[in-house]
Order: C-alpha cells, then sequence, then structure tokens
C-alpha cells in the first residue's frame, strides 16, 4: 500500500528516529510557546471584544521576529537536526501531533463550563470557549496556532526541498524548490501583515475545540504540504528549456496573481473594520449597507464577489498543483482539492453566520448587490 502511493521513503527512520518524529511537535509547540513569551512584542488592540472589559481585546505579536529566528536556527543546522528532518519526519510528526493536539482540546474543553446542549463528543470538536490565555494575556491560543503553523508550514516545505536536493542532486526538480519559495514568501506576507489576522474569520467565530487544535497546528503547519510526500520524490520533469521557462514562470504568475487577490481582498476588509470611511489605497470608495450598528462592505474586491478572497486562495492553490509539472501526478493535485473543498464549504457557513450577524433582510439586500459567492460570473 505505501509503495503503491509511493511514499515508502517516509518509512526509512530507524526506530529510535521514529520515536524522535513523533515528539518532534511537541517539542516544537514548547519552543514556539517560550518563543512567544520570552521575545518582545508590539501589543494591540483587536477587532474581537473582550467580554471581562468591554474593550477590544488585546494581543502581543512578535511572530515575524519568531519566524526568522527559527528558520536561522533551521538553516544552519546549529542545533545539530539536519534540514532535512521535518520532511523525513512528517508521518510521525502528524501521528504525534495528532495525538498532542487531541490532549490539548481535552484539556481546552473539559476546564471550561459547558455552553449550550451539545455532547462532550461535539463539545470536543467545536470547543467551548472562543478565547484562552495565560500569563496576563502574554501568551493566546489562537495567535499560537498561527505563528506555530505559519513558521512549520514553510519550514517543512524547505525541508522537503533540502531531502529532494540531497536525494537528486542534479537532476533535481526546479519546482520543488519554487514551491518552497511559495509558502515561504505566503507565511513572510502573513507575518508582515499579522495585525490583519485578528480581523479573520478562525480569530473571531472559532471555539477551542479539536477541530481548531488540529487544525491550526497541525494541518496548517505539515499536512499542508502533503502533495510533497508524494512529490519529493520525484526528479526534474525534463520538459525541453523553453518549456521550462514557461512552466515555471506561468506558475510563478498565477501563484502572484492569486496572492494578490487574496492579500488585497483581506486588506480592503481590515482598512474597512479599521477606518470605514477611508479610500482603500486611496483610491477605492467604501461603498456598504448599514445594518444597525453594522457595515456590510460592497465595494472594490468585496462588490465583485461575496468571498473574493477564497478565488485567490484558489488561483494560489492551483499554481502549486501545477508547480511539480508532473501535472498527471495526484499527490500534485492533494492541496488544491482540499482548499477549493474547505473554502467552498466554509463559504457557505459564512454566509448562514451573516444571514444571523447583520440579519435576513439586510444580508438579501447585499446578496442582490453581489450576486457571485466567489468566482464572479461562475459561481
Amino acid at each position: 500500500m505505501i509503495e503503491w502511493l509511493g511514499i515508502e521513503h517516509l518509512f526509512e527512520l530507524s526506530g529510535m528516529e521514529a520515536v524522535w518524529g513523533f515528539f518532534t511537535p511537541l517539542i516544537v509547540f514548547a519552543v514556539f510557546a517560550v518563543l512567544q513569551i520570552i521575545l518582545p512584542a508590539r501589543r494591540v488592540p483587536g477587532y474581537v471584544i473582550d467580554e471581562a472589559t468591554g474593550e477590544p481585546r488585546s494581543y502581543r505579536l512578535n511572530g515575524l521576529l519568531v519566524f526568522v529566528i527559527v528558520l536561522i536556527v533551521w538553516a544552519t543546522e546549529i542545533t545539530g537536526m539536519p534540514r532535512e528532518w521535518f520532511y523525513r519526519a512528517s508521518v510521525y510528526s502528524v501521528a504525534g501531533g495528532t495525538v498532542f493536539t487531541l490532549i490539548f482540546a481535552l484539556l481546552a474543553v473539559l476546564t471550561r463550563p459547558k455552553v449550550g446542549e451539545k455532547g462532550l463528543l461535539a463539545e470536543l470538536w467545536t470547543g467551548r470557549v472562543r478565547e484562552i490565555s495565560f500569563f496576563n494575556n502574554r501568551f493566546d491560543v489562537k495567535m499560537w496556532f498561527y505563528v506555530v503553523g505559519g513558521a512549520m508550514l514553510s519550514l517543512n516545505a524547505l525541508s522537503g526541498a533540502a531531502y529532494h536536493y540531497d536525494r537528486f542532486g542534479d537532476d533535481f526538480n526546479p519546482g520543488v524548490f519554487l514551491y518552497a519559495g511559495f509558502f515561504t514568501f505566503y507565511i513572510l506576507d502573513y507575518f508582515v501583515f499579522e495585525r490583519v489576522q485578528l480581523y479573520t474569520y478562525d480569530l473571531i467565530h472559532e471555539r477551542l475545540g479539536f477541530m481548531l487544535f488540529w487544525g491550526g497546528l497541525v494541518v496548517y503547519g505539515w499536512l499542508f504540504i502533503l502533495p510533497l510526500w508524494g512529490m519529493a520524490a520525484h526528479p526534474d520533469p525534463g520538459f525541453s528549456t523553453a518549456w521550462t521557462y514557461v512552466w515555471l514562470i506561468g506558475t510563478a504568475a498565477l501563484f502572484l496573481t492569486g496572492w494578490s487577490i487574496s492579500r488585497g481582498a483581506n486588506m480592503q476588509k481590515y482598512t474597512f473594520k479599521r477606518w470605514p470611511d477611508r479610500k482603500f489605497l486611496g483610491i477605492i470608495e467604501p461603498k456598504y449597507i448599514e445594518a444597525g450598528g453594522r457595515k456590510i462592505l460592497y465595494s472594490g474586491y468585496w462588490g465583485k464577489a461575496r468571498h473574493f478572497n477564497y478565488m485567490g486562495e484558489g488561483f494560489a492553490s492551483l499554481s502549486i498543483a501545477l508547480v511539480f509539472g508532473h501535472f498527471g501526478n495526484p499527490w500534485a493535485w492533494v492541496y488544491f482539492i482540499f482548499i477549493v473543498s474547505m473554502f467552498t464549504s466554509r463559504q457557505r457557513d459564512d454566509d448562514k453566520h451573516c444571514a444571523e450577524k447583520y440579519g435576513e433582510e439586510k444580508w438579501a439586500e447585499y446578496k442582490s448587490l453581489v450576486k457571485y459567492r466567489i468566482f464572479p460570473g461562475v459561481y
């Protein structure tokens, strides 16, 4: 079965290495927690209202500093850990990370008061509370998710590229390195605009259950590189020089198009939430529907589709499917299928939540102005 899947190279660890692989996520979780607590950070208000004070919740942001430090530590191998370790230990780390996040989720649920009529299993999955912090709000669990998951996504992709080069040498696939570059750029961009994440769906609405613990730490950090499990074991696809340029430049252009749509849409919404009457980029006039004390933006990106940022994520994920050059290999398409499925489902949940938040009548008015869900003219 493993050979049929083409991932037998991920099961070559010795017994002791497998144990280390299993515990690698726990070590990573602890190291990142310590770094986030002890390193300097800027403290800023977010969008979420603190129920205890009635004021916007305060967050410490130092993700960029943490990311740069762990990237240097990984690249220089100063801890003695080989650069390809995260990739080689992937399967065992996912198993260990799943166990540890299940334990964290149990603690997060069972130590909080019960809410609603959900059973224990349902509460374990979705959680009971939206916020958990420690050390006088110095350490916020959701921001820890973002920093660990984002940094490990980049490190796992880079580790896979290091493994690939060690294995194939001069016959390496340049698409594997471009793939690692995509995710490293994506995560660097995320940390540069870290404050924008304080206005996203996960931070505002999601509760702290296994779904978010596992999703934020293991899925984001380790499983987003799932295509690389299969594709790092394949050499250069062997295109001609001309087609190699077309393939790599075209794929990079598609990725940047998707990133610019997603980043632009998120930045416009962030700007609108902080400064409702400010023109985005000094050009796009904010147009909105008044819904009680709330406003629904429908200009710029948000006048094209109700979740236009998801289309950007879809384009970026398509570029990742194409970047390896082995277009018929199912492994290359795993991330694309996951992203399209996840955001299509999330869009429907978002619509339901927004109808409750703004009122059915106002949301229907918005839908009449912005008819498409994600892809203008298509969906």
